[in-house]
């Protein structure tokens, strides 16, 4: 059994920061390629299917 062990805020706020370096990165007609293979990476990182689903329903949330 793995352990969860969540970021601190500042660690969010630098998750950010790399995270829209990356959309930067990838340009306007690559973004939405690269969040999904990014995605995809944490998902068979993380290795729980139905939690990946459950994050995906949340971000969805207020938009």
């Amino acid at each position: 059994m793995t352990t969860h062990t969540a970021l601190s805020t500042a660690d969010l706020e630098l998750a950010y920061d790399a995270l829209a370096e990356g959309i930067d990165a990838a340009g306007p007609g690559k973004s939405e390629l690269f969040l999904v293979k990014l995605a995809l990476l944490l998902a068979n990182q993380a290795g729980n299917r139905p939690q990946f689903e459950q994050h995906i329903a949340t971000a969805l949330r207020d938009l």
